[in-house]
């Protein structure tokens, strides 16, 4: 294991992972500000929507792009300056970097490194929308962008489909359709909130369950990107309620009522004890005692 001190030896290379707003500007932050003009480069997922940033509020930081078609090339000249001594922002076209886009590369790397990476927390559309979202936030489950192809998303969706976390998803607005009706077929008619545009003038809700905000989404169009907040697997917490019908009842009755069903008494208490997750031994001389 490794132990580093953030802010330790001002001679290291920091990495600052940068939060910036995801529409409202009014969201980005003192702190992200003061680094984003201190630091010695930013690596940008868009040099052409961070400068309109930097613009705004009068920075003039140079910039260096970092995507997903120049990760591997870029990324290498990026831990070779942090390992030069150079501080450097890292930001995403919205929220914080690092959640479905390349900057996970390049933080992993700077940790394999040794080099400190610092957040700066800022906004996230996929809390903000579970937050708001009226569906339980513990616990959650971020997926974000699902497969394009209908077998990969649904074989994706699949694999999700028995947790009882709620889910958080990313969605285009040329996908959102297909992509509900995948969640419909794979999941059922779940309750969900999506949202659009969140934090703008235009931020708008849909808050029901699959079909009625599919049917409202294919008469209105889709517009934007979109947040989707779906809820968890119940079935199973529903069955282990449905399961605990002997809560009520003394240990001698609960095995009484498996023998009247045809189990000997050595499976009766045996069935007891893995009900009420007892030993064994106890529940037989809880048995035999009364």
């Amino acid at each position: 294991m490794h132990v580093i001190k953030s802010f330790a030896e001002e001679k290291r290379g920091i990495l600052y992972v940068v939060g910036t707003p995801i529409g409202n500007l009014q969201d980005m932050s003192p702190r992200a500000l003061e680094i984003l003009s201190e630091v010695d480069l930013i690596a940008a997922e868009d040099t052409r929507h961070t400068r309109k940033l930097l613009q705004v509020f009068q920075f003039h930081t140079e910039l260096i792009s970092y995507h997903e078609h120049n990760k591997r090339e870029r990324g290498a000249q990026l831990l070779n300056q942090l390992l030069e001594g150079k501080k450097i922002a890292l930001v995403s076209d919205a929220g914080m970097p690092g959640i479905s886009d390349p900057g996970e590369e390049l933080v992993r790397d700077a940790v394999q490194h040794q080099i400190p990476v610092v957040p700066i927390p800022g906004p996230n559309a996929a809390l903000a929308a579970l937050v708001a979202s009226g569906l339980p936030t513990q616990p959650f489950l971020f997926i974000g962008f699902l497969p394009r192809s209908t077998k990969e998303r649904r074989a994706q969706l699949q694999r999700w489909a028995r947790t009882p976390a709620t889910l958080l998803f990313y969605e285009s607005p040329h996908r959102i359709t297909e992509m509900l009706a995948d969640l419909r077929q794979v999941m059922g008619n779940r309750r969900l909130a999506i949202c659009r545009e969140l934090t703008k003038k235009h931020e708008e809700w849909l808050r029901g369950d699959i079909d009625r905000c599919l049917d409202y989404l294919k008469e209105h169009g889709a517009r934007g990107e979109y947040t989707i907040v779906v809820s968890g697997d119940l079935q199973e917490e529903e069955e282990s309620q449905e399961e605990a019908w002997w809560e009520s009842l003394a240990i001698e009755d609960h095995v009484e009522i498996y023998i009247k069903k045809g189990m000997s008494k050595k499976e009766a208490i045996a069935q007891t004890a893995k009900d009420r997750s007892l030993p064994k031994r106890e529940v037989y001389n809880t048995y035999h005692r009364n």
